[in-house]
Formats: structure tokens, sequence, C-alpha cells
């Protein structure tokens, strides 16, 4: 049997090893013969072309460039793309579908950290821990608190993808009724996950936990207006690890400045990094966080472990268990 040739992208910095140990190297090259991206930085677009002769598995990662035309030209015997990252909107493009390439990505573990994330930024809204824990730390013990909890919270999910299916089963726990706003959302699935489907302006009016799901699509570019946000009940929390330009940045500034009974865990924004300065860093009410939402640096290894077993799958004609259509593709948010 001849042996498969196969590309990885991602220069080996402290970022490769966060996905690369010693063993997944081994693991990955009992599969094939690797070539090492040894430039100590990102392929240019020419220079990943040029390196495309003979390459049947192609490894990429973030910042790598993108699979267009000009590189697909020279992809004479490329059959698989295995994406470290989650989204492959921005990677991937038609040029690659359209020679009937296979695509498989780490967005299922991905996903899943964004979930358990989704949960912790509520619980930490909530309860209110970041406060409490920094007055500790200063001395201050406050015998007087003001702070609940996520059990039996009404939770609106906005967007339903392979995220949101993970907070279903997260938040299962918790006795949350849920409601979702999707586009894409069967009857099927609205009753296996005992979801009820809701218009937008419900979620906002009636829930007391909205999640922002949806992918950074351009018919979804600030889908979450200031009369969306104005009409959030007393004491709601807006919980957003999707992508920051989903939401008007300014209305919801002003919102928060307007209304102290709310609370928001923001984990995205529009500009990022957050510039110096922004309305958001001087509002009590609004847990920031730097885009951590997901995932998590001990999982990155998860992701090349789920990356390696598909090529293999792949490799003996089995299916893949992370494989990316080209309308899920789509529907991501692109990088």
């Amino acid at each position: 049997m001849d042996t498969v040739e196969i590309l990885v992208t991602m220069p080996r910095n402290a970022v490769f090893r966060t996905f690369f140990s010693d063993e997944r190297i081994a693991q990955l090259e009992q599969v094939g013969h690797v070539r090492w991206n040894e430039t100590g930085r990102q392929y240019t677009g020419q220079e990943l072309a040029d390196r495309m002769e003979g390459v049947e598995v192609l490894i990429t990662g973030w910042g790598a460039p993108k699979l267009d035309e000009t590189v697909m030209a020279r992809a004479d015997s490329l059959r698989l793309v295995a994406h470290t990252g989650g989204s492959v909107n921005g990677y991937v493009t038609d040029a690659v579908y359209d020679r009937g390439v296979r695509v498989v990505s780490g967005n299922e573990v991905f996903a899943e950290s964004v979930g358990e994330a989704v949960v912790a930024y509520a619980l930490a809204s909530l309860r209110r821990i970041p406060y409490y824990a920094t007055e500790l730390s200063r001395g201050n013990w406050i015998g007087e608190f003001d702070n609940r909890g996520l059990l039996d919270r009404s939770v609106g999910l906005v967007g339903y993808g392979m995220i949101s299916r993970y907070v279903v089963q997260m938040l299962r726990p918790f006795h949350c009724p849920l409601k979702v706003f999707s586009r894409h959302l069967s009857e099927e699935e609205t009753a296996r996950s005992q979801l009820q489907k809701a218009s937008l302006e419900e979620i906002f009016a009636t829930c007391d936990i909205v999640s922002l799901h949806s992918g950074m699509t351009p018919e979804n570019h600030h889908m979450i207006t200031r009369s969306l946000l104005e009409s959030m009940k007393p004491g709601a929390l807006l919980i957003n690890t999707a992508r920051g330009a989903l939401i008007d940045e300014p209305a919801l500034c002003q919102v928060l400045a307007a209304r102290p009974d709310l609370t928001a865990a923001l984990d995205v924004y529009e500009t990022e990094p957050l510039p110096a300065g922004h309305p958001l860093e001087q509002l009590p009410n609004a847990l920031l966080m730097p885009h951590q939402g997901g995932p998590t640096i001990d999982r990155r290894l998860a992701v090349t472990r789920s990356i390696i077993a598909d090529i293999r799958r792949f490799l003996a004609g089995q299916p893949m268990s992370c494989e990316i259509s080209r309308d899920y593709a789509r529907k991501m948010s692109a990088y």
C-alpha cells in the first residue's frame, strides 16, 4: 500500500505545541508521510500552492492561507482537508468542494468546550462570582448578598447548531425550560430535545437568560437590535459566545447603562481586542471575557486526536465523526 502524503501548514511554534504533543506527532506519522512547516511562520498562499503537489491530506489551522482556486489548481492529489480550528468558513472555499475534496474540522470538540463556557458564564454572572471574590480578596466580607442561581431559569437560544446542542444537554440538570430561535431547527429535533420554537421577539421578552449562537453571516449582522435589548425582562442575562457583530454594540452599551437590572456576559466583540476605554469597561453589569469561550487550551490535544481519528476513518473508507459539508460551512462564522 502506498504511503499517504500529509502536509501540515501550522508552523512549529508555541501554538503548534498545544495541538501537537510528541504523542500526537507520533500518531500522525503512523498514518503516513508527514511534511511539517519548518519556516517558523504561516505559509503565504503562493508558498502553500507550491507545496501542494502530491499532497493527499492537508492539515490546516488558524491563520492558514485560504484554499482558493490558486492553491487548489496545484492540488493534484488532495482528497481530505482537516482543519484544527472549528469553523472552516474563510479557509475552505468552493474550489475545495468543487473538486470533491472532503473536509473535517475540530468543530465538535470546540463546540462542547464553548457550551461549557456558556454554563460557566451564566453561573458566574447570576451568582456574581467575580464581584464577591474580588471583594473578599480586598478584605470585605459581604454578609448581605444579592445573587441568583441557574436552577429553573428559562433560557432562550438564538441559533441552533452544534454548540447549542451541547448547551441543551448541559442545562438538563438545572431544569431550565428552553426556547429556540432558529431558521433550520426541524420539528423532529424540537420534539426530541424538548424544545419550544419561538421568535426572537418572544425569546428576548420572556426568557431569564438569552444565549447567542448564530453564525456571523451577512444576514445576521446586528440582528440583536436596540428594541430587542430594551424588551428584556427585569433581571435578564444576555450571553454572547458567538460573534460580537451579532449585537448592535453601541445600543447594548446604552441599554446596559440605562438598565442596571440587566446583565451581559460577553466573550466576543465587534472589534477585538476590545479597544482601551471602551464603554463596556465602565459597566458594572457587564462580565467581560477576552474571547476565551473555547476551546480551553487543554482541549486542543483533543482536537488533534479527533482529527487524526477522522483521517484514519477516511483512509479506511469509514464515516467521519466531524465532516463539514459545503452547506454547513456556509452557515459557519467566518474568521
